[in-house]
């Protein structure tokens, strides 16, 4: 049985400059048994509600600015599949969890930069689950246990966000080996919980742990941490590092 990830995506240019975080995802991607398809909760896909995608023929979406050209080159042509969403959705629904397809839905970079790095020849079907980032992490908990049962039929479920994530913060110029403290006491916090499998502390981090707003001043990117831990088993670490002195690139593998 598969397991379930939490992949810190960084910035959309770790699809052309993947440093240590490109070779650990490649290698944790030759690990596993090739997935039948992925469904994937992304922090760049806010909602009020939950949405699933159901296009064929998802388009890659460059869903930022700034950025050289040849980012905005970069296609991630996985198909949909929109049977997948179907059952997506009917899983969800059973468990008092109402979704909409969405056929519209292009793949944010949420999605296609950690999974180039992991499927480079984009031959596995993908199909993304929204984030109704107001309603907190323990919605996202519920998400990830009503479509626990798809990692038995050969799917791969994974929250792609960042473990830190307060751009003000980043210093853009820093070394992988500088790293911010008030950063990395807030992601050992989460680590510890996790380990200790502390459910209550964890939903409950913005007032338990050490730096919570500085770290996130808002929810959506730890949030898909919640969908993967919802949805997987027991706790280990496949990646750890920063970028930037304070951008937190952990990887983090449930079952």
């Amino acid at each position: 049985m598969l397991p379930s990830l939490f992949i810190s995506h960084g910035s959309p240019m770790l699809a052309l400059e993947p440093g240590a975080s490109g070779p650990a995802l490649a290698r944790l991607a030759s690990e596993l048994p090739k997935p039948k398809a992925i469904v994937i909760v992304s922090a760049h896909w806010e909602s009020q509600d939950l949405r699933v995608s159901s296009a064929e023929h998802p388009e890659t979406w460059h869903d930022f600015g700034g950025f050289p050209a040849a980012l905005f080159a970069v296609q991630y042509p996985a198909p949909g599949q929109p049977e997948l969403a179907a059952q997506v959705a009917e899983l969800l629904k059973v468990d008092g969890l109402p979704a909409q397809l969405d056929s519209q839905r292009p793949f944010d970079h949420g999605v296609w930069v950690p999974l180039s790095l992991m499927y480079p020849r984009a031959d596995i079907p993908v199909v993304q689950v929204s984030l109704p980032s107001r309603l907190g992490p323990a919605l996202q908990t519920r998400v990830g246990r009503a479509l626990s049962s798809l990692r038995e039929q050969g799917v791969l479920l994974i929250g792609s966000g960042s473990i830190t994530h307060n751009l003000r913060e980043l210093d853009w110029h820093a070394g992988p080996e500088s790293v911010e403290p008030w950063a990395k006491a807030f992601r050992d916090w989460i680590i510890e919980k996790l380990a200790a499998n502390d459910e209550a502390a964890l939903h409950d981090y913005r007032q338990q742990a050490p730096n919570a707003v500085c770290s996130h001043p808002s929810d959506e990117h730890l949030l898909p941490l919640y969908f993967a831990r919802g949805a997987g088993g027991d706790f280990s670490i496949a990646h750890q590092g920063f970028t930037m002195g304070a951008l937190g690139m952990d990887i983090y593998r449930f079952g």
